[in-house]
């Protein structure tokens, strides 16, 4: 058994490329990085669309190599399950879209591993600081005061029975609630792009004056 060296990259599902990161990364470990990007894509194309922790465990005499396949941050997990492309630039006021406890409680069991933690309850309030830096509503609230509602014993019934399924009727009331959302971020979008346009004419205006 010869020494091995690990090499970690972040690719995205199913998608990996043989480009400058993969290259510089494998390259010098003179491994077939054709084969590598296929066993990847393969190892990881149901996390399509999202950012996916690979590592690459090399032999160096034989050349041989491993795959361990992690699970997408759990930022990028929130995005897929809730469907939203960005996370929000301004997370306190500016909220991208809305997700149930139950798609929390999914997320977290996802993720629980690699908390390293065994409780299902922390991995939730992990999760819940991830929604709230993203600006992501949870229950229609902020993330934080979840946070405080968990702590609380509100959820516990969901949480002991890892409950993941959201009910049909919330479902389609976050569907509402998410258009709004999209709405108010459209027209936020479009009032600081019109500021911006603003500003470049006065900049304009104050440089012919001199």
């Amino acid at each position: 058994m010869g020494r091995k060296e690990t090499v970690e990259v972040l690719v995205d599902g199913g998608k990996a490329v043989a480009g400058p990161q993969m290259g510089s990364a494998l390259g010098p470990l003179k491994i077939n990085i054709g084969q590598v990007i296929s066993q990847i894509n393969e190892k990881t194309k149901d996390f399509k669309g999202m950012k996916v922790p690979v590592k690459v465990i090399v032999d160096i005499e034989s050349k041989e190599f491993a795959l361990e396949i992690g699970t997408p941050p759990a930022s990028e997990l929130i995005k897929k399950e809730i469907n939203i492309q960005t996370a929000s630039g301004e997370p306190n006021k500016l909220f991208v879209g809305i997700i149930s406890i139950e798609q929390i409680i999914k997320v977290a069991k996802m993720k629980k591993d690699s908390f390293f933690i065994r409780d299902l309850k922390s991995a939730i309030k992990i999760v819940l600081g991830s929604c709230n830096s993203m600006g992501v509503l949870v229950e229609n609230k902020k993330a934080i005061d979840i946070i405080k509602e968990v702590n609380a014993g509100k959820y516990d019934k969901e949480i002991k029975s890892e409950t993941t399924e959201t009910p049909k009727e919330k479902l389609e009331s976050f569907k509402v609630l998410q258009k709004e959302l999209e709405k108010k971020v459209q027209e936020a979008n479009k009032k600081k792009e019109q500021e911006k346009a603003a500003k470049e004419v006065a900049k304009e205006t104050t440089v012919e004056k001199k």
